[in-house]
């Protein structure tokens, strides 16, 4: 089952055993890990992220759910990426495409604060001992929830209903008196500037799923290789 992961460590030392751990855990084909970082709170109120040289093929963060998380769990103030991430996270948060509800985030962010480290990943596991018997050993505390498929359907049903407003206000535009029909303009413009951005931002959620799906078959294949000439 594909997974947002977090694990939360008093200090960076344990976070990146506990990542070590968890590439550990990927080699050994208990798991499969498609990406991860690393989110440090500072007593300041920013947040940074620093995202290993050694991450799988999906790289970059943006447009994913993990990235989505980061910037989300990395605060309003802003999030200092590291440079191997290659992004600033703080400003291309996309609520809409974080997938795990608001209850594990605000669980997430009650720990997640000064000294506490946490390591997030997006991981496909079959069940939960391995992860949780290796982080609890270093003195993780592992949060988890499986990824929500359900936002193509709401971003269909919001686009419908701004379409429905639009075809009205275009309705009472052709009828009204000139003095009117000035304003309803503006509001036919402004919503469907609004609509155009939300079908924009759908493709690019669609887009970036694609690019991942095809990143975790590349992954899997990678391993299936390896294995293969392991075993020769």
């Amino acid at each position: 089952m594909d997974r947002m992961l977090v694990v939360i460590f008093p200090n960076e030392s344990k976070a990146y055993e506990g990542k070590r751990a968890l590439q550990q855990l990927d080699g050994e084909g208990s798991i499969s890990v498609y990406a991860y970082a690393v989110l440090t709170k500072n007593a300041d109120g920013t947040a940074s992220v620093k995202q290993g040289d050694d991450v799988g093929p999906i790289g970059t963060l943006v447009g994913t759910a993990l990235g989505s998380l980061i910037g989300v769990l990395g605060g309003p103030v802003g999030v200092a990426a590291g440079a191997a991430a290659g992004m600033a996270v703080g400003s291309t948060v996309d609520l809409n495409n974080v997938r795990v509800g608001s209850d594990f985030i605000d669980d997430v962010q009650k720990v997640l604060v000064p000294p506490n480290v946490a390591l997030i990943a997006e991981v496909d596991e079959d069940w939960t001992t391995p992860i949780d018997t290796r982080m609890e050993g270093i003195g993780g505390s592992v949060f988890r929830r499986a990824l929500s498929e359900v936002r193509d359907t709401a971003d269909d049903e919001d686009v419908a209903a701004m379409k429905a407003d639009l075809a009205q206000l275009k309705a009472e535009h052709a009828k009204a008196q000139a003095d009117r029909k000035a304003k309803l303009q503006d509001k036919i413009n402004h919503l469907d500037s609004k609509i155009q951005a939300q079908l924009q931002r759908a493709k690019d959620r669609r887009d970036a799923a694609q690019r991942k799906a095809q990143a975790k078959v590349q992954t899997l294949k990678a391993k299936a290789e390896a294995a293969k000439a392991k075993a020769s």
